[in-house]
């Protein structure tokens, strides 16, 4: 099994391990604003798993195909890591976590130059 496939598989199971975590064990302490913000992280954690894996099954060796699956991967950790991370901050040392906060755009950059770049995809 290739590297990326072995990522996306890990990534995958983590996605739904965390979701359910978050929708279960954390519920009772979580506010609405967390609780949205969590989802949210894990929603971006799953959409962006299904081009990862699109581009690991692709049977080419596309260097640009490659660049995007590693920036979805970096988007994925910073974006969803740093909002799982800020939406549960109460109960892992409060302020402690705030400098993760500037970490959410960057994912979000991460994930839009991903795609930006799969437009340069050639047949």
């Amino acid at each position: 099994m290739n590297t990326k496939i072995k990522i996306v598989a890990l990534l995958g199971a983590l996605a739904v391990g965390i979701g359910a975590f978050g929708a279960h064990g954390l519920k009772p302490y979580l506010d609405l604003s967390q609780t949205e913000t969590f989802r949210t992280a894990t929603l971006y954690h799953f959409v962006h798993i299904l081009p990862m894996m699109f581009i690991a099954l692709m049977p080419s060796k596309s260097k640009v195909a490659n660049l995007s699956f590693y920036l979805f991967f970096a988007g994925t950790l910073c974006f969803s890591g740093s909002l799982y991370l800020l939406s549960t901050k109460h109960l892992l040392g409060g302020d402690a976590w705030n400098f993760v906060g500037p970490i959410t755009p960057v994912g979000g950059l991460l994930f839009i130059l991903g795609w930006l770049n799969l437009w340069r995809i050639e047949k």
